[in-house]
C-alpha cells in the first residue's frame, strides 16, 4: 500500500512538473535570455579569482611589485565586475517577467475554469478552499518559481563552470572535489522526498483553514446570535493545531538541508586546502593558484547550499501548483453543442417531458416529471422543504442538465441551444440576494448595460426601490460594498427585483423573491409583479401561499413528484395536501 502511494505521489509530481514546463514554454525567450545572462554572470565571477591569483603572483616580495601588471589586471577586474552586475540585473528582470506572467496565466485560467465549472463542483466544495487555491497556493507557487529561476540556473552553471576552471588549473585537486560532491546530492534527494509530502499537507490544511475563516466571517451574526463562538474557536484551534504540526514538520525537514550540505561543503574546502597546500609545498602550483583554488572551493560549494534551499522551495511550489492544477483540470460543465443555435425572443411555452434528475446517484429526487406550461401562464410551485422546487428552477435555467427526459422552450430542447441565449430569456429573482461592489446603478444595469437613466428610474419606481435609493448619499451613484454593504436585506432584494424589472424578459423565475420584504412593501411588490408578469410565462416558488393565489396553475410537489395540480380554489375544494398546507398557515388562532 505504501509503495502504491509513493508511486502515485511520484507520478503526480511528474505530471505537475510537466504542466509547469508547459506554461514556461510560452516564455522561452525570457528563459533563454536568463540562462545566457546566468552563464555570463558565472563565467565572469569565476574569472575574477584567476585575476586575483595573477595579482598575488605579481606581489613577488617586499618592494618587488610589478605595478604596471597589477594596474592592467585591476582594469580587467573592474570591467568584469561592471558587466557581471549588468548581466545579473538583466537576468533578474527576465526571471521576474517570466514568473509573474506565468502566475498571471495560471490565475486567469483558474478563474476562467471557475466560471465554467458545473454548479455541482461549486456546491460540493468550500468556497474558502477554492479561494485558497487561487490566491494563497498561486502565491506560494510564484515564490518557489522565482527562487528556482533566480538561483537554480545560476547554481548549476556555477558548479559546472567552477569544475571547468579548476580542471584547467590542476586535475588532482579537482578530483578530490568531485569525489566528495555526491554526498550533497544524496542528502538533498533524501530531504526532498520528505518535504514534498509535508508541504502538500500544509497547503491542504491552509485551504481548510481559509474555508473556515471565510465561512465564519460570512455568518458572524448567526454565530454570535446562537453563542457559537466557543465551538467555532475549538474548530479553528483544531485546524490551526494541525497546520502548526504539518508546518513544523515541513520546515524541520527543509531546515536540515542547509546544515547537512554545509557539512559536506566544509569537507570539500578542507580537502582542497590540504591537497592544494601539499602541491604548493612541492612546487606543483603557485601561491596565487592555491588562493584561486580555495576561492573556487567556496564558490563551488556555495551553490549546493542555494540549490538545496531552492529544492525545498520548489517542493513547496510543486505541492501548491498541484492543487491549483487540480482545479484547472476539473471537468468543465458540458459545453454547448457545436451546432447549438441561439434562442431568440420566445413566446414562453415550456414543456418538461419525463424528466429524471438527482444530485446524488443513489438518492432519487425527481422521477418521471411531466409539465406543460402555455405561454403567459403563471405557474406556482409549492411543497415542503427538499421536495424539488428549487431543483426545477435549476433545470429550467440549465444550471444542471436533466439525466433523462427533456425540457423544451417553444418546442426546442434547451440542450440544443446556447446557455447564454436560454438564460437571457429568463428574469430571475432569488431568495438569496447577490450584489457586487460598485454603484447602485452598476448593480441594476447588469442585464442591460445600455439602459438610460430614465429607464433605470422607471424600473426602480416599479419595484418601489426608488424612494430609498434617493435617500442614499449619492443616489444611484452611491457606492456599495461587497454583497450590498450596509443595506438591509429588504433593500438588497428590492435592487435585485429592480434589475429584473429593467430587463423584462419573456419568462420569469421568482424563487421566494419577497421573503426579505416587509408586508406593506410586499403588497406593493405583488402589484408590480402582477404588471410585470402580464403576458409572460412565470414560475413562482413560494412558502407563503398568500403570494400565489392569482397563479394560473399551482403545482404541489412532494418527494420530487407533482401530487396535486390546479388553481387555488380548485385545490382548496379538493381538500388534499395543498389545502392542509394553506390552512396550516391561515388557521384561526385558538
Amino acid at each position: 500500500m505504501k509503495e502504491q502511494e509513493n508511486v502515485k505521489r511520484r507520478s503526480g509530481q511528474r505530471e505537475t512538473i510537466l504542466t509547469v514546463l508547459k506554461y514556461i514554454r510560452k516564455y522561452w525567450i525570457y528563459l533563454a535570455l536568463s540562462i545566457v545572462m546566468a552563464a555570463l554572470t558565472v563565467s565572469l565571477t569565476l574569472y575574477l579569482p584567476i585575476l586575483t591569483g595573477q595579482v598575488i603572483d605579481l606581489l613577488i616580495d617586499k618592494g618587488l611589485v610589478e605595478f604596471p601588471g597589477v594596474f592592467r589586471i585591476l582594469k580587467k577586474m573592474a570591467v568584469a565586475i561592471a558587466v557581471t552586475a549588468a548581466a545579473q540585473w538583466i537576468m533578474n528582470v527576465c526571471n521576474n517577467q517570466m514568473t509573474y506572467r506565468i502566475v498571471q496565466d495560471v490565475r486567469n485560467e483558474a478563474f476562467r475554469k471557475i466560471e465554467i465549472l458545473p454548479l455541482k463542483y461549486i456546491d460540493g466544495h468550500s468556497h474558502g478552499e477554492v479561494v485558497s487555491r487561487v490566491i494563497a497556493d498561486v502565491d506560494q507557487f510564484a515564490d518557489g518559481l522565482l527562487m528556482g529561476f533566480t538561483q537554480f540556473f545560476t547554481g548549476v552553471i556555477t558548479i559546472l563552470g567552477t569544475l571547468g576552471f579548476m580542471l584547467s588549473v590542476n586535475v588532482v585537486v579537482t578530483g578530490v572535489v568531485v569525489l566528495i560532491t555526491p554526498l550533497s546530492f544524496l542528502v538533498a534527494a533524501f530531504i526532498a522526498k520528505k518535504t514534498y509530502v509535508m508541504f502538500r499537507l500544509q497547503s491542504e490544511t491552509r485551504g481548510e483553514q481559509t474555508a473556515l475563516i471565510e465561512e465564519m466571517i460570512g455568518n458572524q451574526k448567526v454565530v454570535q446570535a446562537f453563542s457559537h463562538e466557543d465551538e467555532t474557536m475549538e474548530a479553528f484551534d483544531g485546524i490551526n493545531d494541525r497546520l502548526k504540526k504539518c508546518s513544523l514538520k515541513a520546515i524541520f525537514y527543509s531546515s536540515l538541508t542547509n546544515p547537512a550540505t554545509r557539512f559536506v561543503n566544509n569537507l570539500v574546502y578542507a580537502g582542497v586546502a590540504v591537497t592544494g597546500a601539499l602541491y604548493a609545498i612541492r612546487g606543483g602550483i603557485s601561491i596565487g593558484q592555491l588562493s584561486c583554488f580555495l576561492t573556487y572551493a567556496n564558490q563551488y560549494t556555495k551553490p549546493f547550499n542555494e540549490i538545496s534551499g531552492v529544492v525545498t522551495e520548489l517542493q513547496n511550489a510543486l505541492a501548491c501548483a498541484a492543487r491549483i492544477f487540480e482545479l484547472i483540470g476539473e471537468d468543465a460543465q458540458i459545453p454547448d453543442k457545436e451546432n447549438a443555435k441561439e434562442l431568440g425572443c420566445v413566446d414562453g411555452s415550456v414543456d418538461l417531458q419525463h424528466v429524471y434528475f438527482s444530485y446524488v446517484p443513489d438518492k432519487k429526487l425527481i422521477t418521471d416529471f411531466n409539465l406543460s406550461v402555455r405561454a403567459g401562464q403563471r405557474v406556482a410551485i409549492v411543497g415542503p422543504t427538499g421536495c424539488g422546487k428549487t431543483t426545477i428552477i435549476n433545470l429550467l435555467m440549465r444550471f444542471y442538465d436533466v439525466q433523462k427526459g427533456a425540457i423544451c422552450v417553444d418546442g426546442t430542447d434547451i440542450r440544443d441551444v446556447t446557455r447564454r441565449s436560454l438564460r437571457s430569456n429568463y428574469g430571475m429573482v432569488l431568495q438569496e440576494t447577490w450584489l457586487k461592489a460598485g454603484t447602485i446603478r452598476d448593480n441594476i444595469v447588469m442585464g442591460r448595460p445600455d439602459a438610460t437613466d430614465e429607464e433605470i428610474i422607471a424600473a426602480a419606481k416599479l419595484s418601489h426601490a426608488h424612494s430609498f435609493i434617493k435617500r442614499m448619499p449619492q443616489g444611484y451613484d452611491t457606492v456599495i460594498g461587497e454583497d450590498g454593504g450596509n443595506l438591509s436585506q429588504g433593500q438588497k432584494q428590492l435592487l435585485c427585483i429592480t434589475r429584473v424589472m429593467l430587463c423584462l424578459p419573456p419568462m420569469l423565475i421568482l424563487d421566494e423573491a419577497t421573503s426579505s420584504i416587509d408586508t406593506r412593501t410586499e403588497i406593493r411588490i405583488q402589484k408590480a409583479f402582477a404588471t410585470m408578469m402580464e403576458g409572460r410565462t412565470s414560475f413562482i416558488v413560494a412558502h407563503r401561499l398568500s403570494t400565489i393565489r392569482e397563479a394560473d396553475v399551482i403545482l404541489v410537489m412532494k418527494d420530487g413528484n407533482v401530487i396535486e395540480q390546479g388553481s387555488h380554489e380548485t385545490l382548496l375544494e379538493q381538500g388534499g395536501f395543498y389545502a392542509t398546507l394553506y390552512n396550516s398557515q391561515f388557521a384561526p388562532a385558538t
